[in-house]
């Protein structure tokens, strides 16, 4: 059995061996960074292109509204289905038509207009839609809907206000019918 020193001596020398040697710290070290790396990169993808559909969404329901707004949904008697249909026709790659939900409905006057928020207690969305595009003159509220999918939700960045993991994004269109032949 060797002296105690001898064996000490020995562990000290292979430590500092190991210590001066540097040819795998890159690998440590960016196996500690990647996780928290690829966490932020990946948030701030998702963030952009949920932003980026919003922005999408709503160029979708001001062409929309322009429909009804100017009387042609009207004088053509679009139904709900017809008018979805109009709006689904103008949805590029990014959204899929089945999951746009439209809500068009007319007030009498601007002091009127009430937006109830179309999320539960639950985080559930609330799909009461109405159809109602109102005649010339009358003041009406287009608003789309879409529930998008989130996946970067686990790593502790959550930006979803529905059950599921998807934020119900939200689109607002409101205006005064132009007075255009019944």
């Amino acid at each position: 059995m060797p002296p105690p020193a001898v064996s000490t001596a020995s562990v000290r020398t292979i430590f500092y061996r190991f210590r001066r040697n540097r040819r795998g710290s890159a690998a440590v070290e960016f196996a500690l960074v990647a996780p928290v790396f690829f966490a932020l990169l990946f948030a701030i993808i998702e963030t952009g292109l949920m932003f980026f559909a919003s922005q999408v969404l709503e160029t979708i329901t001001q062409d929309s509204a322009r429909m009804i707004q100017t009387g042609q949904a009207q004088t053509a008697s679009y139904t709900q289905a017809q008018f979805q249909s109009y709006v689904c026709s103008q949805i590029s790659a990014l959204f899929s038509c089945a999951n746009v939900y439209v809500d068009v409905e007319r007030y009498p006057a601007f002091t009127n207009v009430t937006i109830n928020s179309q999320i539960d207690a639950s985080n559930n969305f609330i799909n009461n839609m109405q159809y109602n595009p109102g005649g010339p003159g009358d003041i009406v509220v287009v608003r789309l809907f879409y529930q998008w999918p989130l996946f970067v939700t686990g790593l502790g960045y959550n930006i979803s206000n529905l059950a599921g993991s998807k934020r119900l994004l939200t689109a607002t269109a409101a205006f005064r019918n132009e007075p255009y032949p019944n």
